[in-house]
């Protein structure tokens, strides 16, 4: 008995330290969601008029351009999928590596070669386990992403639409992230970010409300003006993504925590009672032995009498 009682013990101790670690992350993950929110809720704006300000061009333009003009017959596409670098963050990452594997499939079913770029090693990890090709990847910033890892990530997608696709070129550009709904609910998404689809934008933003979108006369050419905004589209979208995608991991780490901890305690109350019945048992044993041998002497007196 007091060897289980023992061993009870023992893993009441470890399951409380590994609580301690849990509840810490827990609380470290509530801290960097809500940093991430409000820089979510930051970039937002932007993008979305940068978005408008491309729609109004094309609108009032009838110049072919990559950023708004779909090729007739698309051949080869460009996917971004946004991981995390770390782990412990329940199924965050397999979620969205599965909805990269629906559009792969999808894309494939159109005809269309895909070339996969990758940010996060989770990511990373999974095409090369699985041998798949990885035109080039991003690690490292995935829990607080900057500006200028955006560009970074945004510079060869940006070239690849740029070029015919047959040096290496691509017709469209889709981004695989998580969008932060709320901190319970995170989604898994695929968006197409070129072509720009004017159609879908003009619902999606304030035009739908009625608002009727601005004429402009453009100095030196509409077409100029597009390969301006180009560069500042891709990678505002591509910012947003990234800290839509942060605090989304930041959500589900938390929620991994705190699901966790609960479990260590109900762990802890359980082995307790298992311990408390040992111990118990221990001293039932030692009572009923006390008493036999009390009882084994009383004879043996009574004998020699």
């Amino acid at each position: 008995m007091g060897a289980k009682l023992r061993v009870y013990k023992r893993r009441i101790r470890s399951v409380t330290a590994t609580k301690k670690i849990t509840k810490a992350m827990e609380m470290i993950a509530a801290s960097r969601v809500v940093k991430a929110q409000r820089q979510v809720a930051a970039s937002t704006p932007y993008a979305s008029e940068l978005t408008r300000a491309v729609t109004a061009v094309a609108t009032g333009s009838n110049t072919q351009h990559p950023l708004t003009t779909e090729t007739e017959k698309p051949t080869r596409a460009a996917l971004l999928l946004i991981t995390s670098d770390r782990g412990l963050a329940g199924g965050y990452s397999s979620n969205v590596v599965k909805a990269a594997d629906q559009l792969t499939e999808r894309l494939k079913a159109e005809g269309k070669e895909v070339d996969v770029y990758i940010v996060g090693r989770k990511g990373v990890a999974y095409y090369n386990f699985r041998e798949r090709k990885v035109v080039e990847s991003w690690t490292g910033f995935t829990d607080s992403p900057t500006y200028a890892d955006a560009k970074a990530v945004a510079a060869p997608l940006i070239t690849a639409v740029q070029q015919d696709t047959a040096e290496g070129g691509v017709d469209e550009l889709h981004i695989v992230y998580t969008e932060f709904v709320s901190m319970m609910t995170q989604s898994a998404i695929d968006n197409r970010l070129l072509p720009l689809s004017l159609d879908e934008t003009a619902e999606s933003e304030d035009t739908s409300k009625g608002e009727i979108l601005p004429l402009f006369d453009f100095e030196p050419s509409a077409e100029d003006v597009l390969d301006a905004l180009l560069p500042r589209y891709v990678e505002s979208r591509i910012y947003n993504a990234l800290l839509q995608a942060a605090a989304s991991k930041h959500a589900a780490t938390r929620r991994a925590m705190k699901s966790a901890t609960d479990n260590a305690e109900e762990i802890i109350k359980s082995l307790s009672r298992l311990a408390n019945a040992a111990r118990q048992a221990e001293i039932t044993q030692e009572i009923s032995e006390i008493v036999g041998g009390s009882a084994a002497l009383a004879d043996a007196t009574a004998g020699s009498d």
